[in-house]
């Protein structure tokens, strides 16, 4: 019958992702065995009478008002408690040649994370908030090092309304995993569902595919930048930056850097960010949205 990974790629939305994701960890029993050879399937599809509309294997439950087993319909009613955890929340499929001893004890940052399934020996899937990316991936660098090998993929919720369901995402993030080789440990980012349609576009601009430590470098800029600037500071130095005319963008830059304060200024003096190019530019927008605050002075 049905594996957990079967019921994970079942998933249209975050919340019901997340939903899955905990009824694996505290009702196992919920699921039929995936070996039960003797598992009740529900009737044929026809006119008077057909199986869970959401699974489609599995037998309705009794009332005729009810179009689903009763595993799907636990998914559901679940999943309408877990919206508010799954928006904020990112997706992290991990493929690895041996799994970290502490995802599998349950200890340190993995004791705390929403959602998390071993699916088998090299494979897990973890769901936490977004602004705890850069937390799990120093203890995951800090612990491990250079020992752990393989392909992690940062990849967004989907809310049911994209182009793409959260189960397809975690299809087609298990289909491009095969293209790795297990000799570093490498990251994907992927801040949209539909960016897993046409990766290679995205891989050719040099926004997808990154080492552990590079990464790492990535998400303390984009901290850095997140603290230092506000809102409006980050809106209107976006605007700056995307200006065709040289003259114009040097004119508005002055005003624009005489009204920073000192430290921001001098960060964007160091990092020299009128001279990189777009995709880094959007790189460094995105990966603000998955940081938290520095606390200065």
């Amino acid at each position: 019958m049905l594996s957990s990974f079967d019921w994970l790629r079942r998933c249209r939305t975050g919340a019901e992702l997340l939903a899955t994701l905990r009824l694996l960890e505290t009702t196992p029993d919920l699921f039929p065995p995936s070996d039960a050879g003797t598992e009740e399937i529900g009737p044929p599809f026809s006119a008077l009478d057909s199986p869970c509309k959401r699974c489609w294997i599995y037998p309705r439950q009794d009332s005729p008002r009810r179009l689903l087993c009763s595993t799907c319909l636990e998914i559901i009613s679940s999943a309408a408690q877990q919206y508010h955890f799954a928006r904020s929340a990112i997706v992290i499929w991990g493929g690895v040649d041996e799994l970290p001893r502490r995802l599998v004890n349950r200890t340190g940052f993995y004791a705390n994370t929403l959602g998390l399934h071993i699916v088998d020996d090299h494979h897990f899937l973890m769901m936490v908030p977004r602004w705890d990316l850069k937390p799990w991936l120093q203890e995951l660098a800090l612990y491990h090092g250079m020992s752990l090998r393989g392909l992690i993929q940062v990849l967004p919720v989907s809310g049911g309304k994209q182009l793409t369901s959260m189960g397809e995402v975690l299809c087609r993030a298990a289909h491009h995993e095969g293209r790795f080789t297990l000799d570093r440990l490498w990251i994907r980012f992927f801040s949209a569902p539909h960016q897993l349609l046409a990766p290679h576009t995205r891989d050719q601009m040099g926004m997808l595919t990154f080492e552990i430590t590079d990464f790492l470098s990535l998400l303390e800029m984009a901290s850095v930048f997140r603290t230092l600037l506000f809102p409006n500071e980050q809106d209107t130095l976006r605007q700056l930056l995307e200006l065709e005319d040289h003259q114009e963008q040097q004119f508005y830059w002055g005003r624009f850097t005489g009204q920073l304060d000192p430290k921001a200024k001098d960060m964007l003096n160091a990092w020299g960010v009128r001279q990189w190019p777009k995709e880094r530019i959007k790189l460094l927008y995105e990966l603000a949205d998955y940081v938290a605050f520095y606390t200065t002075d």
